[in-house]
């Protein structure tokens, strides 16, 4: 059997769609091309299984939409695996119809965190033959590969169709999965040079990610999209430190200079101190650098300097908010109060802080809103923060916040298009123009004397140089994306 894990083009007066490995999706002027992990995943496990596997990302491949079909000409895959977001899920149904009339005889299978809330609803609007629910459908792509070709068993969590109504192998149990039984990624299979270079992740490249978890210990954010449609509490997992420690060795091998690796939130505790560790002793900390998603009010000083000496560079953050009220209600688990002295410990060590923000929650102010500015203007211009993503809240299907908003009405519309993050999708005390200007104002941190000064003294290199010249490309390019004046309204769709 010829497998096809496929990104097709979504062409966009908008921008780059940032579809794999997105929790959040968004447009980007200045693009990146992050690396889907468990579709990359998927290929190895099915190709070192005996299955033939071609590797289709026309969106990083910059490809046309008609570049794209001609590929599926030429290759006649058996059974086509794509991934779909909220926002692009009804682009996703059409373009299954269309491959569905010009390849009849190849079989389509949707994964992603849309589907995996309500496989019913895309069964009902687009003729796919198969769903994978859940975050695991690289394990779930091999079995329902053996199933379809060796007769085997399929496991919970595959939907399909029989006698033309929607049918399923009942419940998902991703605690039985090891992750440490799946092959390293191949990375010349899945093409990672695409994702090497245009990321701003990384500060020296070629670049790539790892995952060594599934997908964040705490579970609870009632936001995060992948915490409750694709690894809910309880199936948090995580690669041996040996394991991962390989892997760096094998990256490393490949000419990999920074390493960003996507799991949720990496592990602490022992985890980490030999992790870290491991890195010294192996001396990849001489070579390679590192980075990872964390949260704050984790780690202690002392880890954070062990961090720093173990090669780390680059630590993001997901703060949302620089209101305590908001980071309650969004069950973040962590004190605003605290932030300030923890990324103290973390610039003491070395390391590069991220944050990432949001605006546009439907119970704050426009003082909410100018608090959170303010908060992290502040971290700036005391030399605390290097770099921010500011975004518009969205409320996914799935997440308690989206539930939150049916219950009290706040949602304008279930136009799925629109929750692209060029607009609110909630009803909210400020307007969408102020919203986007707040999110201007986030980015426009960047822009204080005091910052670009420090920043300015911080060269040492002409890599230095570059990384910052790359860093001001992206902030200009993030603030059209959010630009105050957007293009004629897009209508209003009742809420069902």
């Amino acid at each position: 059997m010829k497998i096809a894990i496929a990104y097709p083009p979504i062409e966009s007066p908008n921008g780059t769609p940032l579809l794999s490995q997105n929790r959040q999706f968004q447009y980007f002027r200045a693009p990146t091309y992050i690396y889907p992990m468990v579709p990359a995943y998927a290929a190895s496990l099915l190709q070192a299984n005996g299955y033939d596997v071609l590797w289709l990302d026309g969106i990083a491949e910059k490809w046309t939409y008609g570049q794209f079909i001609r590929e599926i000409e030429r290759a006649r895959p058996d059974l086509m695996i794509m991934e779909t977001k909220t926002p692009v899920v009804k682009t996703t149904w059409r373009q299954v119809k269309e491959l569905h009339e010009r390849f009849p005889g190849m079989l389509t299978v949707l994964v992603g965190d849309h589907v995996s809330w309500n496989p019913q609803e895309t069964m009902d609007r687009c003729p796919v033959d198969y769903i994978l629910s859940g975050g695991d459908y690289d394990f779930l792509s091999l079995s329902l590969a053996n199933h379809l070709t060796r007769g085997a068993d399929l496991e919970g969590g595959i939907w399909w169709r029989e006698n033309g109504a929607a049918r399923n192998s009942g419940r998902l149990d991703m605690r039985a999965h090891r992750l440490d039984s799946l092959p390293f990624i191949d990375r010349q299979l899945t093409r990672w040079k695409l994702y090497a270079y245009k990321n701003g992740n990384y500060k020296y490249t070629p670049g790539t990610y790892t995952f060594a978890g599934r997908d964040c210990w705490w579970g609870r954010c009632t936001f995060c999209v992948w915490e409750f449609n694709l690894y809910p509490q309880g199936t948090y997992r995580v690669h041996s430190v040996e394991r991962m420690l390989n892997e760096v060795q094998a990256l490393a091998d490949l000419g990999v200079r920074e390493i960003f690796d996507d799991t949720g939130t990496l592990p602490g505790g022992a985890w980490l101190t030999q992790f870290a560790k491991g890195m010294i002793d192996r001396g990849y900390n001489k070579h390679t650098r590192f980075g990872h998603n964390m949260r704050f009010n984790l780690l202690t000083q002392d880890q954070y300097a062990l961090m720093g000496k173990a090669g780390f560079r680059f630590i993001l953050y997901g703060l949302e908010s620089g209101n305590q009220k908001t980071l309650d209600r969004l069950d973040k688990g962590i004190r605003a109060d605290k932030i300030e002295e923890e990324l103290r410990w973390v610039k003491g060590a070395g390391l590069s802080p991220h944050l990432t923000v949001m605006i546009g929650y439907p119970w704050e102010t426009a003082d909410d809103s100018q608090r959170t500015v303010d908060f992290v203007q502040d971290l700036f211009s005391k030399g605390l923060v290097d770099t921010l993503q500011g975004t518009i809240v969205i409320p996914y299907p799935g997440t308690p916040l989206y539930d939150q908003c049916k219950e009290n009405g706040w949602l304008k519309t279930q136009d799925w298009d629109r929750y692209d993050m060029r607009e609110s999708v909630m009803l909210n005390p400020i307007s969408d123009e102020q919203i986007r200007g707040y999110v201007q104002q986030l980015y426009t941190a960047f822009m204080s004397p005091r910052f670009i000064a420090r920043q300015a003294l911080s060269i040492r290199s002409v890599r230095d140089v570059q990384f910052l010249a790359t860093a001001g490309i992206r902030v200009a390019g993030h603030l059209i994306d959010f630009r105050k004046k957007q293009a004629a309204s897009r209508g209003v769709e009742q809420v069902e």
